[in-house]
């Protein structure tokens, strides 16, 4: 029989960074859709797991594993019975037997592959740790790297699709430390698991469909059709529905070869991914901000754009006390509350949003490629005296706001614009700044 897990409705991004613990459910690159609590976080207590290769953050609920979730020898059993029932639907859908068979030869469930995506929201990191790594030294020097390198591809593929080739050297900086970790789970194996398991199983049936249908279509060969441990595959982590979608073949072989050891292909999808969802050549995806004294604190919300010539007149000003051009309407995003670098963020930022809706992922992406091109770090504080909430105090926050009457709508350990606006309105209630910042010391005063 095949198990059954209870798990609550998706997940995502800004509550995990990992290297190869991505969450390829948690983005239109990697996923089917975000969830509202989640998708426009402004929260600097962004909980991710601990980075290695690739930095993605994702979100995930907790999830009681069932006992034969925890020995792999009894799942096995339903696994191999769900492949039969499977291999019928994917055949209706087009797939050769031959295809399927030959994908399938030893196809075993992988323990490990759930344990991974049960584990996402058990370790945290502030952003600023987050950012730290993200554009760390030696990421921002490989990424220059990688320009020189590749910089007449670049420029070719800048030419064509319009995206800036910074932003796509740090999407795949981000994604595979410039494709040196790609991935080394089978994708198959991986996206059967997954598509087994209950908790998103029609996402990731959907996903093993299409991989089975690049498989089919010579883009790729078995052996080489290798990814993340959740399918997300190559240079910059596709999931094989955004492949299908997305990928291009620009090096002219006749395959969109996002796996291959020449990341042409690969980086001409990202900036094609990029480009369709509305990328503008040129225009800045933030520019970090002066905070006036007296600001108030409700217009830090993702939902109120003004030009930035209306912003200054409020005071609102970049770091040398001018007023930042009128690139387009802006919203003002404080990812770790009053204390902390304060951003105008416009058009662009929300298309990198589409690629993962973590504020620290957009905010990494948009800071790497600064500084791959010449600018330096972020010069405001962060309150580095804070740590990250635990899920487990995410999920007290929750329920003490509610129970306050700030009503969070969801107890998800989840900390988005739903549960932000909760804390704003709790800040207001006892005289704090109302920043919605979700820190441990809102934590302690709900206590």
């Amino acid at each position: 029989m095949r198990y059954q897990v209870i798990a609550a409705v998706l997940a995502m991004i800004g509550s995990a960074v990992q290297a190869q613990t991505v969450d390829e459910t948690t983005r239109p690159v990697s996923r089917s859709g975000a969830d509202s609590e989640v998708s426009r976080s402004a929260v600097s207590l962004v909980s991710v797991t601990a980075p290695r290769n690739s930095l993605r953050p994702a979100l995930r609920p907790a999830v009681t594993a069932k006992p034969e979730m925890l020995v792999p020898a009894a799942a096995q059993s339903g696994f191999q019975d769900w492949i039969k029932g499977f291999r019928t639907r994917a055949l209706r859908k087009g797939i050769s037997d031959t295809v399927f068979d030959r994908a399938f030869n030893g196809v075993q469930y992988d323990a490990d592959v759930i344990r991974r995506d049960r584990n996402q929201s058990e370790f945290t990191k502030t952003i600023w740790d987050y950012l730290d790594s993200a554009a760390s030294d030696a990421r921002v020097n490989n990424g220059k790297a990688a320009l020189r390198k590749h910089g007449a591809l670049l420029d070719r593929i800048e030419a064509q699709y319009g995206v800036d080739k910074d932003i796509v050297v740090a999407i795949w900086g981000l994604e595979s430390a410039y494709g040196t970790f790609r991935g080394s789970n089978p994708v198959i194996g991986s996206l059967a698991t997954l598509a087994y398991d209950a908790r998103r199983s029609d996402f990731f049936e959907e996903q093993l469909i299409q991989a089975l249908k690049i498989l089919q279509s010579g883009d790729v060969t078995l052996p080489n059709f290798k990814g993340s441990w959740a399918g997300a595959m190559g240079h910059t982590q596709f999931i094989p529905t955004s492949y299908q979608s997305l990928a291009v073949d620009f090096d002219g072989d006749g395959k969109r070869d996002i796996w291959s050891d020449d990341p042409a292909d690969a980086l001409a999808s990202t900036a094609n991914y990029l480009a369709k969802n509305g990328w503008i050549k040129g225009a800045p995806w933030g520019v970090e901000v002066r905070i006036p004294q007296g600001f108030d604190y409700t217009l830090a919300n993702r939902d109120i754009k003004r030009m930035p010539s209306e912003w200054a007149r409020i005071g609102v000003v970049d770091l040398e006390g001018k007023a930042v051009p009128d690139h387009g309407s802006a919203s003002v995003l404080l990812p770790a509350g009053a204390k902390g670098a304060a951003f105008l963020i416009f058009k662009n930022f929300d298309v990198i949003e589409t690629y993962n809706t973590a504020d620290a992922y957009v905010i990494g992406v948009g800071h790497l490629s600064d500084r791959i091109t010449g600018a330096g770090p972020i010069r405001s504080d962060w309150p580095r005296e804070d740590r990250a909430l635990t899920f487990d105090e995410r999920i007290e926050m929750q329920r003490l706001l509610t129970a306050k009457g700030f009503n969070t709508k969801k107890i998800d350990g989840k900390i988005g614009p739903l549960t932000i606006n909760a804390v704003r309105m709790f800040q207001t209630s006892i005289g704090d700044i109302p920043d919605g910042y979700a820190s441990l010391n809102i934590l302690k005063k709900l206590r």
